[in-house]
């Protein structure tokens, strides 16, 4: 015998309780990182601990890791049931070290827009900032002077 309704969510539940569009559910779905059973007519219905799992995944996003580090992180977690305190710790300690760079990177930009902005110098010669000939463009997309070191390769 399966898990009872109550154990169960709908989509709009999932979504109404995890704060993520229905879209954005059935995206976490196809990539695996949330799993549904279908109903006889089709429906999809989540375990409650896809609650669990849809916020691992948030969290794992604001600490800068991809939806495909998070899927690593959650293959190595139990499908059919919560994952116990163990099983968490586990994985959130992994992120330790992603946490530090991040710190770490997030100082490094306060402190050169705080000269930037401070200093009113308008110089070009000195500003650390300044990319003449756009040459930081062949790095890639985006601000790269500013950009942490691990999304600079990204």
């Amino acid at each position: 015998m399966g898990p009872s309704r109550h154990d169960q969510l709908t989509i709009g539940e999932l979504s109404a309780r995890s704060g993520l569009a229905t879209s954005a559910l059935r995206y976490y779905e196809e990539l695996g990182l949330i799993h549904s059973e279908r109903t006889a007519g089709g429906q999809r219905r989540f375990a409650r601990q896809a609650l669990r799992r849809v916020a691992f995944v948030r969290a794992a996003q604001r600490v800068g890791l991809s939806l495909e580090e998070a899927g690593a992180a959650l293959a190595g977690l139990p499908v059919d049931r919560s994952p116990t305190a163990t099983e968490w710790s586990r994985v959130a300690r992994t992120w330790q070290s992603r946490i530090d760079e991040q710190i770490a990177d997030l100082e490094r930009l306060r402190d050169h827009l705080t000269g930037c902005i401070g200093c009113g110098c308008l110089s070009l010669g000195t500003c650390a900032l300044y990319n003449p000939h756009d040459i930081q463009g062949t790095d890639g997309p985006g601000a790269r002077k500013l950009l942490p070191r691990h999304s600079r390769t990204a």
